[in-house]
Protein backbone atom coordinates (compact mmCIF):
# COMPACT_ATOMS: atom_id res chain seq x y z
CA UNK A 1 0.00 0.00 0.00
CA UNK A 2 1.17 3.75 -0.64
CA UNK A 3 1.68 5.02 2.80
CA UNK A 4 2.86 8.22 1.44
CA UNK A 5 -0.61 8.88 0.04
CA UNK A 6 -2.50 7.90 3.37
CA UNK A 7 -3.64 10.69 5.59
CA UNK A 8 -3.05 10.62 9.22
CA UNK A 9 -6.67 9.93 9.88
CA UNK A 10 -6.60 7.02 6.85
CA UNK A 11 -5.75 4.18 9.22
CA UNK A 12 -7.74 0.55 9.25
CA UNK A 13 -9.98 2.17 11.87
CA UNK A 14 -11.08 4.52 9.35
CA UNK A 15 -10.99 3.01 6.01
CA UNK A 16 -13.83 0.87 4.97
CA UNK A 17 -13.23 -2.49 3.57
CA UNK A 18 -14.89 -3.88 1.18
CA UNK A 19 -14.95 -8.08 0.11
CA UNK A 20 -15.76 -8.23 -4.21
CA UNK A 21 -16.05 -12.46 -5.11
CA UNK A 22 -16.09 -13.03 -8.81
CA UNK A 23 -14.44 -9.06 -8.70
CA UNK A 24 -11.60 -9.85 -11.30
CA UNK A 25 -13.76 -10.28 -14.19
CA UNK A 26 -16.63 -8.45 -16.01
CA UNK A 27 -19.25 -6.34 -13.44
CA UNK A 28 -17.13 -7.79 -10.77
CA UNK A 29 -13.96 -6.05 -11.70
CA UNK A 30 -15.73 -2.72 -12.62
CA UNK A 31 -17.46 -2.81 -8.74
CA UNK A 32 -14.63 -3.86 -7.39
CA UNK A 33 -12.04 -0.75 -9.15
CA UNK A 34 -15.10 1.68 -8.53
CA UNK A 35 -15.22 1.05 -4.72
CA UNK A 36 -11.56 1.52 -4.72
CA UNK A 37 -11.69 4.92 -5.90
CA UNK A 38 -14.36 5.47 -3.43
CA UNK A 39 -11.77 4.94 -1.22
CA UNK A 40 -12.77 1.97 -0.03
CA UNK A 41 -10.00 -0.95 0.54
CA UNK A 42 -10.96 -4.36 -1.72
CA UNK A 43 -10.18 -7.79 -1.46
CA UNK A 44 -10.75 -8.67 -4.94
CA UNK A 45 -11.95 -12.81 -4.75
CA UNK A 46 -11.50 -15.33 -7.86
CA UNK A 47 -11.98 -18.57 -8.37
CA UNK A 48 -8.81 -19.51 -10.60
CA UNK A 49 -8.02 -16.79 -13.06
CA UNK A 50 -4.77 -15.68 -10.80
CA UNK A 51 -3.39 -13.35 -13.92
CA UNK A 52 -7.21 -11.02 -14.11
CA UNK A 53 -7.20 -10.63 -9.96
CA UNK A 54 -3.64 -9.83 -10.48
CA UNK A 55 -4.26 -7.19 -13.02
CA UNK A 56 -7.32 -6.03 -11.40
CA UNK A 57 -5.40 -5.19 -8.04
CA UNK A 58 -2.74 -3.71 -10.19
CA UNK A 59 -5.20 -1.32 -11.91
CA UNK A 60 -6.65 -0.35 -8.27
CA UNK A 61 -3.14 0.36 -6.58
CA UNK A 62 -1.56 2.49 -9.51
CA UNK A 63 -4.76 4.63 -9.46
CA UNK A 64 -4.16 5.17 -5.74
CA UNK A 65 -5.94 3.02 -4.13
CA UNK A 66 -5.93 -0.30 -1.88
CA UNK A 67 -6.26 -3.74 -2.97
CA UNK A 68 -5.43 -7.71 -2.44
CA UNK A 69 -6.15 -10.98 -4.53
CA UNK A 70 -7.55 -13.51 -2.55
CA UNK A 71 -8.29 -17.03 -4.40
CA UNK A 72 -11.61 -18.78 -2.87
CA UNK A 73 -14.76 -21.01 -4.17
CA UNK A 74 -17.44 -19.27 -3.05
CA UNK A 75 -19.45 -22.85 -2.64
CA UNK A 76 -16.51 -23.78 -0.56
CA UNK A 77 -17.83 -22.44 3.39
CA UNK A 78 -14.42 -22.96 4.10
CA UNK A 79 -12.52 -20.83 1.90
CA UNK A 80 -14.94 -18.51 2.02
CA UNK A 81 -14.34 -18.32 5.70
CA UNK A 82 -10.48 -18.07 5.25
CA UNK A 83 -11.28 -15.14 2.94
CA UNK A 84 -13.16 -13.39 5.17
CA UNK A 85 -10.08 -14.42 8.35
CA UNK A 86 -7.54 -13.19 6.16
CA UNK A 87 -9.72 -9.85 4.86
CA UNK A 88 -10.03 -8.93 9.03
CA UNK A 89 -6.63 -9.55 9.85
CA UNK A 90 -5.04 -7.33 7.37
CA UNK A 91 -7.62 -4.91 7.48
CA UNK A 92 -9.28 -4.56 10.73
CA UNK A 93 -12.72 -5.77 9.70
CA UNK A 94 -15.40 -5.71 6.45
CA UNK A 95 -18.20 -3.01 5.63
CA UNK A 96 -19.09 -4.07 2.45
CA UNK A 97 -19.85 -7.27 0.71
CA UNK A 98 -20.57 -8.13 -2.77
CA UNK A 99 -21.43 -10.83 -4.44
CA UNK A 100 -20.50 -10.84 -7.97
CA UNK A 101 -19.54 -14.34 -8.27
CA UNK A 102 -22.13 -16.29 -10.55
CA UNK A 103 -21.73 -18.78 -13.42
CA UNK A 104 -24.19 -18.94 -16.17
CA UNK A 105 -25.35 -21.96 -18.80
CA UNK A 106 -28.52 -21.66 -21.16
CA UNK A 107 -30.36 -24.60 -22.61
CA UNK A 108 -33.96 -25.51 -22.48
CA UNK A 109 -35.70 -27.28 -19.16
CA UNK A 110 -35.66 -30.55 -21.80
CA UNK A 111 -32.67 -30.60 -22.57
CA UNK A 112 -30.65 -29.59 -19.37
CA UNK A 113 -27.90 -31.94 -18.78
CA UNK A 114 -28.59 -32.11 -15.04
CA UNK A 115 -25.03 -32.14 -13.85
CA UNK A 116 -24.93 -28.36 -15.48
CA UNK A 117 -27.66 -27.47 -13.14
CA UNK A 118 -25.87 -28.97 -10.21
CA UNK A 119 -22.78 -27.02 -10.78
CA UNK A 120 -24.93 -24.08 -11.95
CA UNK A 121 -26.57 -24.25 -8.21
CA UNK A 122 -23.63 -24.91 -6.17
CA UNK A 123 -22.09 -21.55 -7.49
CA UNK A 124 -25.03 -19.05 -7.56
CA UNK A 125 -27.07 -20.40 -4.74
CA UNK A 126 -24.94 -22.63 -2.72
CA UNK A 127 -22.18 -19.99 -3.39
CA UNK A 128 -24.45 -17.02 -3.14
CA UNK A 129 -25.58 -18.55 0.98
CA UNK A 130 -22.12 -19.03 1.76
CA UNK A 131 -20.93 -15.74 1.20
CA UNK A 132 -24.39 -13.77 2.69
CA UNK A 133 -23.94 -16.64 5.66
CA UNK A 134 -20.11 -14.70 6.43
CA UNK A 135 -21.44 -11.22 5.58
CA UNK A 136 -24.27 -11.85 7.73
CA UNK A 137 -21.67 -13.08 10.57
CA UNK A 138 -19.07 -10.30 9.92
CA UNK A 139 -20.13 -6.85 8.45
CA UNK A 140 -19.95 -3.95 10.89
CA UNK A 141 -22.50 -1.71 11.62
CA UNK A 142 -23.14 0.68 8.87
CA UNK A 143 -22.32 -2.14 6.19
CA UNK A 144 -23.85 -3.18 3.35
CA UNK A 145 -24.38 -6.64 1.59
CA UNK A 146 -24.95 -6.69 -2.19
CA UNK A 147 -26.45 -9.51 -3.88
CA UNK A 148 -26.55 -9.88 -7.72
CA UNK A 149 -29.50 -11.54 -9.83
CA UNK A 150 -30.47 -11.24 -13.50
CA UNK A 151 -33.04 -9.03 -15.16
CA UNK A 152 -34.04 -12.40 -16.71
CA UNK A 153 -35.93 -13.46 -13.35
CA UNK A 154 -38.63 -10.68 -15.02
CA UNK A 155 -37.79 -10.97 -18.64
CA UNK A 156 -38.23 -14.95 -19.06
CA UNK A 157 -36.23 -15.29 -22.02
CA UNK A 158 -36.51 -18.92 -23.04
CA UNK A 159 -33.54 -21.59 -22.12
CA UNK A 160 -32.39 -19.14 -19.12
CA UNK A 161 -34.62 -21.43 -16.80
CA UNK A 162 -31.78 -22.80 -14.69
CA UNK A 163 -29.72 -19.50 -14.64
CA UNK A 164 -32.99 -17.68 -13.67
CA UNK A 165 -33.89 -20.53 -11.70
CA UNK A 166 -30.43 -20.17 -9.38
CA UNK A 167 -31.18 -16.05 -9.48
CA UNK A 168 -34.64 -16.34 -7.92
CA UNK A 169 -33.23 -17.95 -5.38
CA UNK A 170 -30.86 -14.82 -4.86
CA UNK A 171 -33.93 -12.82 -4.55
CA UNK A 172 -35.88 -14.55 -2.81
CA UNK A 173 -32.75 -14.27 0.17
CA UNK A 174 -32.69 -10.84 0.12
CA UNK A 175 -35.30 -9.16 2.44
CA UNK A 176 -35.43 -12.09 4.71
CA UNK A 177 -31.78 -11.71 5.56
CA UNK A 178 -32.60 -7.69 5.57
CA UNK A 179 -34.89 -8.27 8.38
CA UNK A 180 -32.78 -11.10 10.02
CA UNK A 181 -30.34 -8.19 10.50
CA UNK A 182 -32.58 -6.08 12.17
CA UNK A 183 -30.95 -4.11 14.63
CA UNK A 184 -27.16 -4.39 12.90
CA UNK A 185 -27.66 -1.43 10.90
CA UNK A 186 -26.62 -3.60 8.01
CA UNK A 187 -28.17 -3.44 4.71
CA UNK A 188 -29.07 -6.02 2.02
CA UNK A 189 -30.22 -5.82 -1.55
CA UNK A 190 -29.63 -7.39 -5.14
CA UNK A 191 -28.78 -5.82 -8.41
CA UNK A 192 -30.35 -7.66 -10.81
CA UNK A 193 -28.71 -6.11 -14.32
CA UNK A 194 -29.80 -6.58 -17.85
CA UNK A 195 -27.66 -7.16 -21.04
CA UNK A 196 -24.58 -6.00 -20.16
CA UNK A 197 -21.61 -6.20 -22.18
CA UNK A 198 -18.99 -9.07 -20.38
CA UNK A 199 -17.97 -12.29 -21.81
CA UNK A 200 -20.46 -14.07 -19.65
CA UNK A 201 -23.02 -12.20 -21.27
CA UNK A 202 -21.42 -12.49 -25.12
CA UNK A 203 -20.10 -16.12 -24.58
CA UNK A 204 -22.36 -18.44 -27.50
CA UNK A 205 -24.30 -15.12 -28.75
CA UNK A 206 -24.76 -14.63 -32.14
CA UNK A 207 -24.30 -11.41 -33.92
CA UNK A 208 -28.34 -11.05 -34.45
CA UNK A 209 -28.88 -12.20 -31.02
CA UNK A 210 -26.66 -9.20 -29.46
CA UNK A 211 -28.13 -6.90 -31.78
CA UNK A 212 -31.30 -7.56 -30.51
CA UNK A 213 -31.23 -7.27 -27.23
CA UNK A 214 -29.11 -4.48 -27.69
CA UNK A 215 -32.00 -2.75 -29.14
CA UNK A 216 -34.61 -4.37 -26.43
CA UNK A 217 -33.83 -1.38 -23.75
CA UNK A 218 -35.55 2.11 -23.93
CA UNK A 219 -32.36 3.49 -24.23
CA UNK A 220 -31.07 1.10 -26.91
CA UNK A 221 -27.69 -0.26 -25.82
CA UNK A 222 -26.34 -2.98 -23.65
CA UNK A 223 -25.34 -2.37 -20.06
CA UNK A 224 -21.88 -1.64 -19.28
CA UNK A 225 -19.78 -2.93 -16.35
CA UNK A 226 -19.64 0.31 -14.72
CA UNK A 227 -23.23 1.49 -15.18
CA UNK A 228 -23.84 -2.00 -12.82
CA UNK A 229 -20.68 -0.74 -10.87
CA UNK A 230 -22.79 2.79 -10.12
CA UNK A 231 -25.71 1.27 -8.79
CA UNK A 232 -23.10 -1.41 -6.29
CA UNK A 233 -21.22 1.56 -5.09
CA UNK A 234 -24.75 3.93 -4.17
CA UNK A 235 -26.01 1.01 -2.39
CA UNK A 236 -22.74 0.55 -0.48
CA UNK A 237 -22.30 4.19 0.46
CA UNK A 238 -23.65 6.16 2.96
CA UNK A 239 -26.08 8.05 0.97
CA UNK A 240 -28.02 4.26 -0.10
CA UNK A 241 -27.91 3.36 2.95
CA UNK A 242 -31.81 3.72 3.48
CA UNK A 243 -32.67 1.22 0.07
CA UNK A 244 -32.82 -2.26 2.35
CA UNK A 245 -34.35 -5.36 0.89
CA UNK A 246 -34.73 -4.40 -2.63
CA UNK A 247 -34.23 -5.36 -5.99
CA UNK A 248 -32.70 -3.12 -8.58
CA UNK A 249 -33.31 -3.97 -11.83
CA UNK A 250 -30.79 -1.91 -13.52
CA UNK A 251 -31.37 -2.60 -17.24
CA UNK A 252 -32.23 0.47 -19.02
CA UNK A 253 -35.75 -0.35 -18.99
CA UNK A 254 -36.02 -3.75 -20.42
CA UNK A 255 -38.58 -4.90 -18.00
Amino acid sequence: MNHHTDSPADTNATRRVAVVTGGSRGIGRAVSERLARDGLTVAVNYAGDTAAAEETVKTITAAGGRAIAVRADVADEEAVSALFDRVEADFGGVDVVVNCAGRMSLSTIADLDLSVLDSLHRTNIRGAFVVAQQAARRLRAGGAFVGFSTSVVATQFPTYGAYTASKGAVEAMTLILARELRGRDITVNTVAPGPTATDLFLDGKTDDQVAALTKAPPLERLGAPDDIAHVVAFLASAEGHWVNGQILRANGGLA
